[in-house]
């Protein structure tokens, strides 16, 4: 399983890779077809490739939580790629990428198992849903912080942030056509 999972993550990141390099020669105004194709195939590729189990245990979460499936695997697949073990150099952990401090806030003792971190961020989205009223406000929030889309008036102009709600976007409608 692990060598299977391994093949569909470097998968995946090529898949993204590539769509990356066709949005950056792309006017955001009006996309080109090669690349509303590529970015559909990535979309399905990397969705089919996650674990059943993980894709089965999104859903579920995403249902009881009341936040829309394709959202919730649109953030995994930006956050962590489908990795339950992943890392990040700033310390965010599991598939929805929690940091210790809001892991803890949302009620995860373990951050590397995937229902408690699914259900941990999949609460702290509903949550920045229910306060900004926009999908694309409360993902700039679960990316920078509430304080920081408050602060700015909307999304923070960090390129980080901005990068994260293009490619959560990007994926969730492409998903949703």
């Amino acid at each position: 399983m692990s060598s299977l999972y391994a093949q569909a993550v470097a998968r995946m990141q090529a898949l993204w890779q590539r769509v990356e390099q066709l949005s950056v020669n792309t006017s955001s105004a009006t996309a080109s077809s090669e690349f509303r194709q590529a970015l559909r195939a990535a979309q399905r590729g990397a969705m089919a490739m996650l674990p059943t189990n993980v894709g089965e245990l999104i859903a579920r979460v995403a249902r009881e939580e009341g936040v829309d499936e394709a959202l919730v695997r649109a953030v995994v697949q930006v956050e962590s790629g489908g990795n339950p073990n992943a890392v990040s150099p700033k310390g965010a952990m599991g598939l929805m990428q929690l940091m210790p401090r809001t892991a803890e806030a949302m009620g995860v003792d373990n951050p590397f198992d995937p229902e408690q971190n699914l259900r941990g961020g999949v609460r702290l989205l509903r949550g920045l849903l229910d306060e900004f009223g926009d999908v694309r406000l409360a993902l700039a929030a679960y990316n920078a912080g509430g304080p920081a889309v408050r602060q700015h008036g909307g999304i923070p102009p960090y390129a980080e942030t901005q990068k994260f709600v293009q490619r959560v976007m990007a994926l969730w409608q492409g998903e949703r056509r």
